[in-house]
């Protein structure tokens, strides 16, 4: 399949100007960059933010969910066999019920949250952490690399980004992909994007499974 142009589009994650039509659903459409990877949907589709608040406001996780658990033990578990005991990290987008957060003080780790909805406390930003997680918050992220760069900035040399977001199918599957239908979900990664992001980062890359990234920042 030939894919159309698309002039004066910027992509948001490595701000590349070649981008491609990728496919259409939901009354918005969904864009390609070829040099990350990432498919992406414009600004001009972006719902409110009261919308988007009211759309975490359903979510139903809590720490009582066993099946939520089992879910963030995907990257806690490679997480944890990368950082010391005791490491100090941020939960990035705790969302109104934060669990993450309780899992990793269960096993000793310090650990703060940030949320721009539910817990906006930007002095997250002014200290150094051991580790990062961002569990399905990416995909939801206007400027991506602003946010990234944000938080590899925070993190120690040595420190490791652990990144939990689904990734995304060629464009057969794409259409009939329940994560696009979100309509807070608005950028769409694949293994390439994430390995493009750790060569701009200069950082070790680890993925586990298909979903969950391990950054690794160097020592100096």
């Amino acid at each position: 399949m030939i894919m159309k142009e698309v002039k004066q589009e910027i992509c948001p994650l490595c701000h590349n100007t070649k981008i491609f039509e990728f496919a259409q659903g939901e009354n918005r459409v969904y864009l390609h960059c070829k040099t990350c990877d990432l498919v992406y949907v414009p600004s001009i589709y972006f719902i409110s933010q009261e919308d988007e608040k009211a759309k975490y406001n359903n979510h139903q996780n809590s720490p009582q969910n066993q099946g939520y658990r089992d879910f963030l033990n995907r990257l806690i578990k490679p997480l944890c066999a990368n950082i010391s005991p005791h490491s100090f990290g941020l939960d990035f987008g705790s969302c109104p019920g934060p669990t993450l957060s309780i899992m990793m003080k269960e096993k000793g780790f310090e650990i703060d949250i940030y949320d721009y909805f539910y817990h906006d406390d930007k002095s997250v930003f002014e200290k150094s952490y051991d580790f990062i997680t961002t569990t399905e918050v990416i995909e939801h992220l206007h400027n991506p690399l602003y946010e990234v760069e944000r938080l590899w900035s925070a993190l120690k040399p040595g420190g490791v980004l652990g990144i939990m977001t689904a990734f995304r199918p060629d464009v057969d599957k794409f259409e009939t992909w329940y994560y696009k239908r979100d309509m807070t979900h608005v950028g769409f990664f694949t293994k390439n994007s994430f390995e493009w992001l750790a060569q701009r980062l200069n950082a070790q890359i680890y993925i586990p499974q298909s979903g969950v990234v391990i950054l690794k920042k160097e020592n100096s």
